[in-house]
């Protein structure tokens, strides 16, 4: 294994984590059912959960971009193995990471909750579902599948030399925010296989039996992005090195 390889796995398992850590621990610590109307909590609420994820992700991008591209999401992988902007070999490390990170970040939230003392305010380790009186099976699929799509679009062609260097990280930052904003009313949002696998397993029961949409229906929607993207991308990628998308090429 190269050291760039190796690098860029330890990247993926250290974002992965630290987005599931952060992220949906700004669910888990601090959303309540009524922002600031209960005085539960601190009372983020969707906005404030929404952001953490965007926020979480923009950090990462420009932190890891360089080293691995910054997926830490399996559907992120998918579209760039489809998308012919990274080996195969190289896809299944970062898969592999990626979940074992994702599990990393949802064991530490469970020590949380379990050990320290600390509330879980959403219930379930911010965990993804369906069937909960806001959306069905059907329903919750095919918004998973496209908001993965519109999420994953954004990074291919963000990530082409066109887009203005330096700048892929705050609209994949944006776009994910604006997703969750979407999202989470109805499902969680998870448009992340491993985010969504990782407190699943923690948690058990009702998580575990309904992760499988959460983790299909992303990588439906990263190939219908791919799809997309070959029918409006530019001939031009973006130059190696440069943030989320593509990985520094080095010895």
């Amino acid at each position: 294994m190269s050291t760039r390889l190796s690098r860029a796995l330890i990247a993926e398992f250290v974002g992965t984590f630290l987005l599931v850590f952060l992220a949906v621990g700004a669910a888990v610590f601090g959303i309540s059912a009524v922002v600031g109307a209960d005085g539960n909590g601190p009372g983020t609420g969707v906005v404030g959960v929404a952001l953490a994820f965007g926020l979480v992700l923009l950090g990462i991008a420009y932190a890891f971009g360089p080293i691995s591209g910054a997926h830490v999401n399996p559907a992120v992988t998918l579209a760039m193995l489809l998308g012919r902007r990274l080996p195969a070999g190289e896809a299944a490390g970062y898969w592999v990471v990626q979940f074992l990170g994702a599990i990393a970040g949802a064991a530490m939230l469970k020590l949380f909750v379990d050990s320290f003392g600390v509330t879980d305010y959403t219930g379930a380790l911010g965990t993804n579902s369906y069937d909960n009186g806001a959306i069905n099976l059907a329903g919750a699929f095919v918004l998973e599948a496209l908001l993965t799509a519109a999420f994953v679009l954004v990074i291919l062609l963000v990530t082409e030399r066109v887009a203005a260097p330096g700048f892929a990280g705050i609209a994949i930052g944006l776009s994910l925010t604006l997703v969750h904003l979407v999202g989470i009313p109805l499902t969680g949002t998870s448009v992340n296989p491993a985010r969504s696998l990782g407190p699943a397993l923690m948690e058990g029961g009702v998580a575990m039996q309904q992760v499988w949409l959460f983790i299909l229906a992303p990588l439906v929607g990263a190939g219908i992005a791919v799809v997309v993207w070959m029918f409006t991308r530019t001939q031009e990628e973006m130059p190696e090195g440069q943030v989320a998308g593509s990985v520094r090429e080095e010895a």
